[in-house]
């Protein structure tokens, strides 16, 4: 199976879908910053540089002729579109020009019309009221008589170390669509094991301490802390201890009163359970529960990594703060791996059922 990454960013999924067995072409997407991280990670597959708004599947054609002798049943089209502008962290009334990706993304699909899509984004997305992107995009692929199934998929169900919850839709030609099985749960049945843990993800990692770099491991490096920040780490409790725990001297003036928000702001991790979703600002403690479970200070961005399943020696480049960026916009490796391997699982049992593509492109 051949694949193309629409939205790559940083490669998650690419790397995943290649780990699968699957041949990736490229990863496609607008954000120059992870050029770098894509290309020294993910070859032969490269990484276009590309506005999707502008980008047609003509373009796309022209640069990979090869798309049009491949077997309908062996294209993957993945598109995971920038998910901010429906992120339940996003409290703008504006309509950001990112909520019409998919669309622009459906343009590919019904150009060449892949056996197999998916896409990756945050359950908001579903919610829309009215004659949404999602929506359309859906009867897009009804019309085009894809066989389609989505729903809010949890990735700690899937052997991820971290409790992410993303909508996955599987659309399909010719063969019934379906979801992998869970092979991870809180109480396991036969066949399952039980959650991957921060322990599980990180704890293999030397210890650092706040703004230090380690010496030979790529990437592990941790935020600098500020002062105050720093005692309030070493008056966090390990493992889960969060600002609640604080003398009061210590509080955030935003904190004080009766305020009970954002309560995972400056708390540390938990050892023995999934970590809590990595954002693009994953390694800042005023952030979220990004704190180390026992060292005073943030996870560094290996272990971000680590916890988004990337293998360890894949090496990001750029600024940290883009690094963070590219870690926790990506699509876990290890959900790409399991949904790779799905697509190609349901090709195998289902047989294949599509019509021959001679003179497709010629309609």
């Amino acid at each position: 199976m051949i694949a193309i990454d629409f939205f790559c960013g940083a490669g998650g999924l690419s790397k995943g879908l290649a780990l699968s067995g699957i041949e990736v072409l490229a990863g496609i997407d607008n954000n120059v910053l992870c050029q770098a991280t894509y290309n020294n990670n993910n070859a032969p597959s490269r990484f276009i540089y590309a506005d999707m708004k502008e980008y047609t599947p003509e373009n796309l054609l022209a640069q990979f002729p090869e798309l049009q002798n491949i077997p309908q049943e062996e294209l993957l089209f993945a598109g995971c579109a920038p998910c901010q502008p429906f992120s339940q962290a996003n409290k703008s009334e504006e309509r950001s020009p990112d909520a019409t990706l998919l669309s622009q993304f459906g343009r590919f699909v019904e150009f060449f019309l892949p056996g197999q899509v998916m896409i990756e984004n945050v359950p908001g997305i579903a919610r829309v009221k009215g004659n949404s992107t999602f929506k359309r995009f859906i009867r897009l692929l009804e019309n085009n008589d894809y066989n389609v199934v989505h729903k809010p998929t949890n990735a700690k169900y899937h052997g991820v170390p971290q409790n992410r919850i993303r909508l996955l839709v599987i659309a399909t030609h010719g063969i019934r669509a379906t979801f992998p099985n869970a092979t991870h749960a809180n109480k396991p049945k036969v066949g399952q094991k039980k959650l991957t843990t921060v322990r599980d993800a990180i704890s293999r990692f030397p210890a650092i301490s706040a703004g230090e770099a380690h010496a030979t491991i790529p990437n592990h490096t941790a935020a600098r802390l500020m002062p105050i920040n720093l005692e309030r780490l070493q008056r966090t409790p390990h493992d889960g201890g969060g600002r609640r725990d604080w003398p009061r001297h210590l509080f955030l003036q935003c904190h004080s009163g009766d305020y009970d928000g954002h309560s995972d702001v400056y708390g540390r991790m938990y050892w023995d359970r999934p970590a809590p979703t990595l954002t693009c600002k994953c390694q800042s403690i005023s952030n979220g529960r990004y704190a180390h479970p026992t060292q005073n200070r943030a996870i560094s961005l290996r272990e971000a990594a680590a916890i988004q399943t990337f293998p360890d020696d894949y090496i990001f480049y750029g600024s940290n703060t883009s690094i963070a960026a590219q870690i926790g916009n990506a699509v876990p490796v290890l959900l790409g791996q399991i949904m790779g391997q799905h697509f190609q699982t349901m090709r195998e049992l289902n047989g294949d059922l599509t019509e021959s593509r001679e003179n497709f492109y010629d309609a």
